[in-house]
């Protein structure tokens, strides 16, 4: 059977679990149609899932269309749950962008699509809820043209508006689905037949096999073209619908065989990817993307990055908290197994005589922490064990202990992405956890450098020394760049990369407030070495102290968090919104009738959702996203 590997990725609340509920339903895989706010849906299992309305962890589901088997990831929309998605993403040939029929192209479904682009992830859009009052497919389409710069082709139009919405124009095949009943078109109104012109047009203009045929062009030869610039990249092909209604369905699954791509198989030798870790009341689970060959239940495989073997001991095909057991998995499958045991995600399986190491999924780094201790001295000993097994789970979430004061910090995305962790620790382990209040990820750079900073490393304590003198330049860059013009063989250059080994060490903590150090130029000038006590060691140590001295004597400043936030309100709430806004140190870059964007510190937005509340009498949303760090007020 052949294959598609696809992710549903939208903004929160843009109706992702509700297309994938319908989506199983409409291929039989299930018999009722699962609701999110009766908390029934297959994908939304976990218990905080559906206590909360919204997708926190990717759900892998299966089902059969047309011939081909759909592996489904219906994956967060929230931003704290990010990685999530980036995890998803890495492993998926395809996938749809859901759009809400009435906001478009929202905060975070541009922020998913960026990560698709990094991925070169071929993707449909479906344009939901078109039932809503104010929803308007070419105002979406515009909004996904303007906002993710990509050339959409409409390729269906919707029957209908609003509460007359009934079903969807199929141009392509010239075909209308009408409560999930195909009927053909036998004559083309005047709204169809242009629209279809106008899909022609625009597809020729890309492709030369539709250019050739341009006035006449079949069919075949469109979809043809559509599917070749989707698996480019060239262009987007735009679908609609109303999921809930379950209205668009099927023609959505026949653009996924259509348009998305078969999974590429190459060498019979092994190559398989971890993206997720979870741990169930009956063990351990390893999701894993086959790329090459085969494993078999019972397989030992080779864990190339951390030198060892796993052992196969169930191959499970999942359909979200249900799994059925196999006995072997080919090029292609995404499936989890059972008994790995050490495995993280981003590890390559492969065997011994082939070891592949295939580009793991990126993680982003932490940027809100908050102190975590058992409630009870007999709880204590096991908080520390449950924390590293949510961890693993979720590489994004951190854990360290502060040791100026001996607290145990967990940090991850945002304040609910930590409230969703501790809380899964308690489910899981029974254990009573406290957490303090938020602290966000600050970061500290150089504003004014130094040059010539002279820094002696000896030490002489019987037997062999150690000696470096090396000379440092610091100024203001990007990142972290360490470089050298020291001539003349005067450092040798296994020192040379000691010294920056141990400038890398230096950066873990600034002199403001011992916060990491970024935004950075080194430049090792000139150094000296002695015959006997010189060594890497030494050089390395010379670094680490000599760096942590200049920065000393630089000019430092602190960089915290900031946010961008789009808050949706009545007209004759703007007023309230802008000025706590204000308050919270917030700077506008855009507002309108009803909404207002700005650029908030992290640190200001904890408890924000409850002020808005309050501000726009239970009336106010807000979206936010990552934006970067600037300096501290």
């Amino acid at each position: 059977m052949r294959v598609r590997n696809l992710g549903i990725l939208a903004h929160v609340d843009a109706g992702k679990t509700t297309l994938t509920e319908r989506i199983l339903f409409a291929t039989g895989a299930t018999h009722k149609k699962g609701e999110v706010h009766d908390g029934t849906t297959v994908t939304d299992f976990d218990p905080q899932e559906r206590d909360r309305g919204i997708t926190i962890f990717a759900a892998a589901v299966s089902c059969d269309w047309a011939g081909h088997r759909l592996n489904v990831i219906d994956t967060p929309g929230h931003v704290d749950f990010s990685d999530e998605v980036e995890r998803s993403l890495r492993v998926l040939d395809g996938a749809v962008a859901v759009f809400d029929g009435v906001a478009g192209v929202e905060p975070q479904s541009e922020a998913v699509w960026r990560t698709a682009d990094r991925y070169a992830v071929p993707r449909i859009a479906f344009v939901n809820k078109l039932d809503r009052p104010g929803a308007s497919l070419p105002a979406v389409v515009a909004s996904i043209r303007d906002k993710l710069d990509v050339v959409p082709l409409v390729v269906q139009l919707p029957l209908g508006t609003e509460g007359e919405f009934r079903g969807v124009v199929d141009l392509i095949g010239l075909r209308t689905w009408i409560d999930s009943v195909m009927t053909e078109i036998s004559e083309m109104s005047p709204e169809v037949a242009a629209a279809r012109r106008a899909l022609e047009e625009q597809v020729a203009e890309l492709h030369p096999a539709a250019l050739e045929e341009l006035g006449d062009i079949s069919n075949t030869t469109l979809r043809a073209a559509i599917r070749d610039l989707t698996l480019k990249g060239q262009a987007v092909p735009v679908l609609c619908g109303s999921a809930y209604r379950n209205k668009g369905i099927e023609p959505l699954l026949d653009a996924v065989v259509d348009f998305l791509p078969e999974p590429a198989t190459g060498s019979p030798d092994l190559a398989a990817l971890v993206f997720k870790v979870h741990t169930t009341r009956t063990g351990r689970l390893t999701y894993l993307r086959i790329y090459d060959g085969t494993i078999t239940k019972g397989d030992t495989v080779w864990d190339a990055g951390a030198g060892r073997t796993e052992r196969i001991g169930r191959i499970l095909r999942v359909q979200a908290d249900r799994h059925t057991e196999i006995d072997r998995a080919t090029a292609g499958d995404i499936v989890a197994v059972a008994g790995v045991k050490s495995a993280q995600v981003g590890a390559t399986f492969s065997t011994r005589e082939h070891p592949v190491q295939l580009e793991a999924p990126r993680i982003t780094d932490p940027l809100v922490s908050v102190a975590v201790e058992a409630r009870t001295r007999l709880d204590a000993p096991r908080l520390p064990q449950a924390l590293a097994a949510l961890a693993e789970e979720d590489p994004s979430l951190t854990v360290r202990v502060d040791a100026e004061t001996g607290q145990t910090l967990l940090s991850g995305l945002g304040e609910l992405h930590l409230e969703v962790a501790v809380e899964k620790l308690r489910q899981r382990t029974g254990l009573a956890v406290l957490m303090g209040r938020p602290r966000v990820a600050y970061r500290e750079t150089v504003r004014h450098g130094v040059t010539g900073m002279l820094y002696r490393h000896v030490k002489q304590d019987g037997g062999a020394g150690q000696f470096a003198h090396v000379v440092l330049d610091v100024a203001p860059g990007e990142g972290f760049t360490f470089a050298s013009t020291v001539t003349g063989g005067r450092v040798p250059a296994e020192y040379i990369r000691a010294v920056e080994a141990g400038c890398r060490e230096a950066l873990g903590e600034g002199p403001l407030g011992g916060h990491p150090v970024v935004g950075l130029r080194v430049t090792l000038t000139d150094g000296q070495t002695h015959p006997k006590d010189s060594s890497e060691l030494a050089f390395r140590t010379a670094g680490k102290l000599g760096l942590r001295e200049a920065l000393r004597a630089c000019a430092m400043e602190v960089l915290e968090p900031v946010a961008e936030v789009t808050v949706s309100a009545p007209a004759e709430t703007l007023g309230a919104v802008l000025g706590d806004l204000a308050a919270r140190r917030g700077q506008v870059t855009d507002s309108g009738v009803r909404t207002v964007t700005a650029l908030v510190p992290l640190a200001e937005l904890f408890g924000y959702a409850t002020r808005l509340l309050s501000r726009t009498h239970g009336r106010g949303t807000f979206t936010s996203r990552p934006a970067g760090y600037r300096p501290a007020a």
